[in-house]
Order: structure tokens, then C-alpha cells, then sequence
């Protein structure tokens, strides 16, 4: 049976994978893999797929409330989130 961090690590590889085919840039693709990374981490490691709208407005109120993030940063993780979701 593979561990979190496998599956993280698998993860990771989608969203990574997911950039090249849509021909994002490497900044683009590193920024998008920081979010998925935030994000599993704000829910407890909880694997996207188990996650749905709410959880992303949770974490999006989250970055907003307790990170105090610009607008154009919520974008940002609203637009990695939706990608591979």
C-alpha cells in the first residue's frame, strides 16, 4: 500500500504534467505545484480528489483571512486549483 507521501509525490507528477501539456511556463508550473502543495497541506494531507468547491473556498477564505494575499494571488490559486481538480 503506498504512503502520503507517495501519493503526494504522484500528485505532484499530475499537476506538473498538466502544465507541460498545456505549455505553461516553468515558473508557472513551479508556482502551480506550491499551490497543490498548500493546499493538501491546509487539509490535513487530505488527497485533492477527496476535496471539492467548498474546501477550495475554504482555502481560498483562508489565504485571504489568515495570509492577508492581493486578490490577483487568490487568482492565482483558484486558477492552479481548478487545473487539475
Amino acid at each position: 500500500m503506498p504512503d502520503a507521501s507517495d501519493q503526494s509525490h504522484k500528485l505532484l507528477d499530475q499537476v506538473r504534467q498538466t502544465c507541460r501539456r498545456r505549455q505553461y511556463s516553468y515558473h508557472t508550473e513551479k508556482a502551480y505545484v506550491r499551490w497543490a502543495e498548500r493546499f493538501v497541506c491546509v487539509h490535513d494531507t487530505t488527497h485533492p480528489r477527496c476535496l471539492n468547491e467548498d474546501d477550495i473556498r475554504a482555502f481560498l477564505g483562508h489565504l485571504a483571512s489568515e495570509r492577508n494575499v492581493a486578490a490577483s494571488t487568490q487568482n492565482q490559486a483558484l486558477n492552479a486549483l481548478t487545473e487539475w481538480i
